[in-house]
């Protein structure tokens, strides 16, 4: 059931031309915008860098935005309902759509990464080309599962968007996806270290610059069981107010 409803929602997003569209061009806007920032500041020896954490950004955003918005598409559409009272646990139902958005999101790392070498002439030189590959894959699922957890407010709320709005960057910028935690405010520590994107960023770039990947993936995974189980209360509690309160649909 899970592997059908991921087909099920890729093949939904690979026809929804806006979703197309956003995936195509923000992960490319990103790899420059990031290229750029880091040549003008003298860290020639970091662009590789740079585009492994752009295409992150990608990842993350068509989760955030993706997972956010097939809910809101199916309350608009109307069948959310139908969704959330099918004979299974909601955390079973909505999985496939946090799944779906993070490996459709994987084109975001593929391409700013293409996009890097081809322009920039960026050389991909990883020191643990294998443990890149794994960590990436982590870092999907972690993503995903991460999604999950956040799915529940999105089926509390009737306006996912102004929730998803308002994540993107603070998330993307307290995880270290392009700048370094360390020159971050003190107490943005804390909120980092519970965050998978802060350790599946930090394994990329470990596999990528060289240093002990596995404990990063490690904690990485850890934290995505955290958030899947913690996601699959959750559900089961929105799901009961949602139609205790008859939020579920728009009317």
């Amino acid at each position: 059931m899970l592997l059908l409803g991921t087909i099920t929602h890729i093949k939904q997003i690979s026809r929804s031309p806006l979703e197309v569209a956003i995936a195509m061009v923000v992960p490319i806007v990103q790899a420059t915008l990031a290229v750029y920032l880091f040549r003008s500041g003298g860290e020639q020896h970091r662009l590789i860098e740079a585009a492994v954490g752009a295409g992150l950004m990608g990842v993350w955003s068509s989760v955030l935005f993706g997972s956010g918005g097939a809910i809101q598409n199916q309350r608009w559409q109307g069948t959310l309902e139908m969704i959330m009272l099918a004979p299974r646990r909601p955390v079973l139902v909505i999985l496939p759509i946090t799944l779906a958005t993070g490996l459709t999101g994987a084109y975001s790392l593929l391409a700013t990464l293409a996009w890097g070498r081809l322009l920039y002439g960026i050389r991909l030189d990883f020191v643990h080309p294998a443990a890149f590959v794994v960590a990436a894959v982590v870092c999907i699922v972690a993503l995903g599962m991460f999604g999950l957890l956040l799915a529940a407010t999105f089926v509390l709320m009737r306006n996912a968007n102004a929730l998803t709005n308002a994540l993107e960057y603070p998330i993307w910028l307290v995880s270290g996806m392009l700048v370094p935690i360390t020159v971050l405010p003190a107490w943005t520590g804390p909120i980092a270290a519970v965050l998978p994107t802060t350790w599946g960023a930090r394994a990329l770039r470990e596999a990528t610059t060289g240093g002990p990947v596995w404990p990063s993936a490690g904690i990485c995974l850890a934290i995505s069981i955290v958030c899947l189980i913690l996601g699959s209360f959750a559900l089961t509690y929105v799901e009961r107010r949602a139609r205790a309160t008859a939020t579920l649909a728009l009317a």
